[in-house]
């Protein structure tokens, strides 16, 4: 039924897929996260208050999450050279997915953020409890089930991109269903590559609920 398809190869562009998507994954949480504290902690009211870094970093994010993931990673090119020293493979796709990525999550951050009790974030200010101490102790735990529904939603995002780029040679399934797959004519390797990265995102979406739901003390 599959007679095309080479098993061999379907696992290794599923290794480099997870490859791909989980690294992003961890750095886009972490870049997400601080980006998002800053849009929030220098907006109006708060205890960063400050309008040029929050139109900085507010006019950052709204730019590179505006601008088309395929579109991205042609600009983002000689960057990626730079620091990684190819613009082929797996690694050389990382910058774009990161920086792609990135920008989307911390909206989510930022949401998540307001969506906190101010009367909490209050009530620790007046103990006289330290900008990281609220960060740490308040900030994060409390907004910990939106960060966690939010970086569920960038992950499935990251594994279309992680197909996008594949396009472009950086390997996974995107890579060996449009190589191998369409451009052959070969419908069975696309359905496969296909079927793969829709287990992917039901996995990726089950663990994150889970997680939610287990956090989540309301």
């Amino acid at each position: 039924m599959f007679e095309n398809v080479k098993w061999d190869r379907m696992l290794e562009a599923t290794n480099e897929t997870l490859f791909m998507t989980a690294i992003s994954v961890v750095a886009t949480f972490v870049f997400g996260i601080l980006l998002g504290l800053l849009l929030f902690l220098t907006s109006k009211d708060n205890i960063w208050e400050n309008k040029s870094i929050h139109f900085i970093v507010s006019a950052f994010v709204n730019i590179f999450r505006s601008i088309p993931f395929i579109i991205l990673i042609v600009l983002l090119i000689p960057f990626t050279k730079l620091i990684v020293g190819t613009i082929i493979g797996q690694k050389a796709a990382l910058p774009a997915l990161i920086i792609g990525a990135a920008p989307f999550y911390a909206r989510m951050v930022e949401i998540g953020l307001r969506e906190i009790d101010k009367g909490v974030i209050e009530a620790a200010k007046s103990m006289g409890a330290r900008t990281s101490t609220i960060i740490f102790k308040v900030l994060l735990p409390e907004s910990m089930p939106a960060l966690i529904s939010g970086i569920t939603v960038t992950a499935i995002a990251l594994v279309g991109y992680t197909a996008m780029a594949g396009v472009i040679g950086a390997g996974g399934l995107g890579n060996l269903a449009y190589m191998e797959g369409f451009q052959r004519g070969r419908n069975d390797v696309t359905l496969v590559a296909t079927v793969i990265i829709l287990v992917i995102v039901f996995i990726i979406q089950l663990i994150g609920d889970y997680i939610t739901t287990k956090i989540d003390k309301r």
